[in-house]
């Protein structure tokens, strides 16, 4: 085993030895729903992990986790960087959704590589269905309802990839999922804070959830 991998087991056990101490006992269990991954990572202060005004403590790192032993799994040995982005409505442009729905997600990067893993809960309605309600024009890539974008947070950029989606049984809530390889340009737009991911429901076509993905 490398000395950079070493390097990496030994992050993500300390990650792993943080949250084994942090978390009540009752949320241990490892068959919790997606929606049920959010958690109070303790009442100190600094051990709250709070994303966003108003939004439940979101498990971030536990998603960045997942991300990372993704990459360790394919045998990457280069070193890689960690990003976050917080889903609100109140970031959908041009209008802000009316909606308590919440999302988050963690990805990380090596290399050119990005690995992606999310959650979202309460959605207004069901996810917009691409396929009886193609986007204009219609694009065969928008696979699903959960996107990345390139744009500015005042603009809706172009579409670059589509997220796999897993529904849980209330079909409003459920995890997202996806690895793509990026381009120097999509590298460019990570780095300075123009990839941004957002998710379409029935209720609101032109989208429910937005975030930026930022470096963590």
């Amino acid at each position: 085993m490398s000395i950079r991998r070493l390097a990496v087991n030994f992050m993500l056990g300390i990650v792993a030895c943080f949250l084994f101490a942090s978390i009540p006992m009752p949320s241990m269990s490892t068959n919790l729903p997606a929606k049920n991954l959010v958690i109070n990572l303790g009442s100190a202060p600094s051990q709250q992990v709070s994303l966003d005004r108003g939004l439940p403590i979101v498990d971030s790192l536990n998603l960045q986790q997942q991300a990372e032993s993704t990459l360790l799994a394919q045998n990457t040995e280069s070193t890689f960087r960690q990003f976050t982005a917080v889903l609100t409505g109140r970031k959908v442009f041009p209008s802000p959704a009316e909606t308590s729905a919440w999302g988050s997600v963690g990805a990380v990067l090596s290399g050119n590589r990005l690995i992606v893993r999310g959650q979202f809960s309460n959605l207004s309605s069901a996810l917009r269905d691409y396929a009886t309600d193609p986007a204009t024009p219609p694009n065969p890539n928008v696979t699903s309802a959960v996107h990345i974008h390139k744009g500015m947070p005042n603009q809706n950029g172009p579409f670059q990839y589509a997220l796999t989606v897993t529904l849980d049984s209330d079909n409003l809530s459920g995890k997202v999922s996806g690895e793509y390889n990026l381009t120097e340009e999509q590298l460019q737009a990570l780095n300075s804070g123009t990839l941004y991911v957002d998710l379409h429901t029935k209720g609101n076509r032109a989208g429910e959830l937005r975030g930026i993905l930022k470096a963590a």
